[in-house]
């Protein structure tokens, strides 16, 4: 009994660590996106300067 109880617990704090790492991996790639499209807009007014 006791030990199912562990082995529940155990897998339910695996879970629990599985989705922040998926989260903190979402909010990386927002973030490098983000500068990713920066960088093209960037881009794209130094070339419309350069015209």
């Amino acid at each position: 009994m006791q030990e199912n109880l562990a082995r529940a617990q155990m897998s339910e704090r695996l879970g629990e660590a599985h989705q922040q790492r998926r989260g903190h991996q979402l909010v990386r790639a927002r973030r490098l996106s983000r500068k990713a499209e920066e960088a093209a807009q960037q881009a794209r007014l130094a070339l419309a300067r350069a015209l």
